[in-house]
C-alpha cells in the first residue's frame, strides 16, 4: 500500500498568505530550514494505479502537479487524452481546507465522495457543489465504525478497507451555533479518524487522524501497537496562536491537541509503542515546523516526524 502526503499544512498553509509570524517570513524567504508547505491532504493506494484522496485541500491542483503518480495516463496517439487514477475521496470532516479541493475535481471526471452522513448534508446543502455532476460523482454515506471497501464511481472496489470513527474535535467553524453551548453544536460526525488497510492483508495499515481534540483512553489503546499513526500536529502549545498575535482561539478551542505539555499528544504517545508517529496538519504559527528549532528536535527526540509535502510511505 502506498502513502502520498500531498499537503501537511493545517489550514492556510505554510506560509500562510496573511501572516507575517517569524515561521512564515522564514519560509517566504527561501530559508531551508522553513519549508513551505500546502494544507493537508494524503492519497493512498493499494495497487499504485488507482488512488483515493484522503480530504480534499484548496490547494489540491497544484498537489497533483507536483504528484506524477496522479497525473492523466498518456496515451498518445488515443482519441481519448482525459482521465486520471483519482478514483475516489473520502472526507474526516466540513472544514474548508478538506472540502473545498472538491470543486478542482469539477471537469467531467468520475470518482466517489465517501463522507458521513453529516458532511454529506453540508456539501448538499451547498450549490457550489453541484458542480460536481452526480451523474459522474456519486456521494456515498460511511457510517462510524462500519469498515467498508472504497470503489469508484462505477462501484469497482480500490483494494481497500477503509473504518470512520469519532474522535474529539469540534464542527467546523463556519458552521458553528453560538446558541447551543459549549459545544457548538458538535456532533460524533463532525470529527473522524480513519483507518485504513489493504483488503489482501499485506499489512495492518495505518490511522490517519488529522483533527483530534483529546486522546481518551479507549482511543489511546485503539492506535497502541500500530505501524503507523498519522496524527493533528496544529499547535505546539495550547495558547501559541494568542502569543503570537495570529489569533485569539486556543487550540482546544479550535478542536484540536496541542504537542507539547503534560495533556499533549507527544506525552500521550509516549507509551503506545507506534511503530512511525508523524504529525501533519501544521499550523504555520507552529515552531516544530522549522527545521533548527528546539521544538523540532524535541519531537524528533520523541520518536516523531514532522510530515512535509511529497512525503512517500510503503507499507
Amino acid at each position: 500500500m502506498k502513502i502520498l502526503v500531498l499537503g501537511s499544512a493545517a489550514g492556510g498553509g505554510f506560509p500562510q498568505w496573511n501572516c507575517g509570524c517569524v515561521g512564515c517570513r522564514r519560509a517566504r524567504s527561501g530559508d531551508p530550514a522553513a519549508k513551505p508547505r500546502t494544507q493537508s491532504s494524503l492519497a493512498v493506494s493499494a495497487d499504485g494505479r488507482r488512488w483515493a484522496l484522503l480530504n480534499a485541500s484548496p490547494d489540491l491542483g497544484a498537489q497533483l502537479l507536483a504528484s506524477p503518480a496522479l497525473h492523466p495516463p498518456a496515451s498518445p496517439g488515443a482519441s481519448v487524452t482525459r482521465g486520471n487514477p483519482i478514483a475516489a475521496a473520502v472526507l474526516t470532516n466540513a472544514d474548508i481546507d478538506h472540502v473545498a479541493g472538491l470543486l478542482t475535481l469539477r471537469e467531467s471526471h468520475p470518482f466517489a465522495v465517501y463522507a458521513t452522513a453529516r458532511v454529506q448534508s453540508v456539501l448538499a446543502a451547498n450549490s457550489v457543489f453541484n458542480v460536481l455532476n452526480p451523474a459522474l460523482v456519486p456521494r456515498r454515506v460511511m457510517s462510524l465504525g462500519a469498515p467498508f471497501q472504497p470503489a469508484d464511481a462505477d462501484g469497482v472496489p480500490l483494494g481497500l478497507e477503509i473504518e470512520a470513527f469519532a474522535v474529539p474535535g469540534k464542527v467546523a467553524l463556519y458552521l458553528e451555533d453560538e446558541a447551543a453551548g459549549p459545544s457548538f453544536g458538535s456532533v460524533a460526525e463532525d470529527t473522524v479518524a480513519l483507518r485504513v488497510r489493504p483488503t489482501d492483508g499485506a499489512s495492518d495499515g495505518f490511522f490517519y487522524i488529522p483533527g483530534c481534540a483529546a486522546l481518551p483512553g479507549w482511543l489511546a489503546d485503539r492506535l497502541y501497537g500500530a505501524p503507523l499513526v498519522l496524527f493533528d500536529g496544529t499547535t505546539w502549545t495550547d495558547d501559541e496562536m494568542i502569543r503570537s498575535g495570529t489569533g485569539v482561539k486556543t487550540a482546544a478551542r479550535m478542536g484540536h491537541m496541542a504537542m507539547s505539555g503534560p495533556d499533549g499528544s507527544l506525552a500521550a504517545f509516549a507509551p503506545l509503542k507506534v511503530g512511525q508517529k508523524i504529525y501533519i496538519h501544521i499550523n504555520n504559527t507552529n515552531p516544530a515546523l522549522l527545521e533548527d528549532s528546539p521544538e523540532r528536535r524535541e519531537a524528533e527526540a520523541a520518536g516523531w516526524r514532522i510530515a512535509q509535502d511529497g512525503l512517500e510511505l510503503t507499507l
